[in-house]
């Protein structure tokens, strides 16, 4: 998978270095590039953002430099793939398992790092003419940037770009995989700890009441933290409490 990325704080980005993305970079599994937008500004200051237009607090990153970054890295895709660009955006769609899991099958992501009040609505609507377009918020607060929900955002649909995480199984008894409920509780050794003991069940070698038993603690986990995922969880529907909104 290529993936490139636009910010003024390129940074950030060193972090995905590090676990299994870095070795999955390493590997060629993952081609991750970062772009500094600044560069693509070409006055004295370089200069990335300006006064909103009609009045208003803060400022507005400026149509050019995104333009001219972006021509940049989609002029640069010579493999003849069709690149998906994705802005975090609390205005966009709600980020969710079902949607990493739909991500991991492109072959080119492009994320722009939005900053201070936004970007300037010109650069959606010019690269949505272009290609396709997709804003995407991690949640219902509000960040200083992009950067933080690019990365979140990367390691999700990163870890299921296959050979990335080594035991596969692994990914499909997560939380809100699967049939979308939490995981269960998990333990090692010793057996005892501090007086807290491992559930006698998981010690018994009976993995068919050990199934059982991981079963019924996902089903009270959820009921317990994220009660709203019951409901479509329990029919089969992994979209999870989104799949109402469709």
């Amino acid at each position: 998978m290529k993936i490139d990325v636009v910010s003024i704080f390129p940074g950030y980005f060193d972090a995905l270095e590090l676990s299994l993305l870095g070795k999955a970079r390493q590997r060629g599994l993952i081609d991750l590039r970062v772009h500094d937008l600044r560069e693509s500004a070409h006055d004295k200051h370089r200069t990335v953002d300006d006064t909103p237009t009609g009045g208003g607090a803060g400022m507005v990153m400026k149509p050019e430099p995104w333009g001219a970054a972006l021509d940049a890295v989609l002029t640069a895709d010579d493999a003849g793939d069709d690149p998906l660009v994705i802005f975090p955006s609390p205005a966009g769609d709600v980020f969710t398992q079902a949607m990493a899991r739909e991500l991991a099958d492109e072959s080119h992501l492009v994320f722009g790092c939005g900053r201070y009040e936004g970007i300037d609505q010109r650069v959606f609507d010019e690269y949505a003419s272009r290609g396709r377009v997709r804003l995407v918020s991690i949640g219902d607060y509000v960040l200083n940037g992009g950067e933080v929900a690019t990365i979140a955002m990367i390691e999700a649909i990163g870890r299921l770009v296959p050979g990335v995480v080594g035991n596969p199984e692994s990914l499909v008894e997560e939380s809100h995989e699967e049939d979308g409920l939490l995981e269960y509780p998990s333990y090692t050794k010793p057996a005892t700890w501090r007086d807290r003991a491992v559930p006698e069940v998981l010690l018994s070698g009976n993995h068919a009441a050990i199934t059982q038993w991981r079963q019924e603690q996902r089903v009270e986990r959820t009921r317990r933290v994220r009660p709203e995922l019951l409901p479509w969880a329990l029919r089969g529907d992994t979209r999870g409490r989104h799949a109402a909104d469709d």
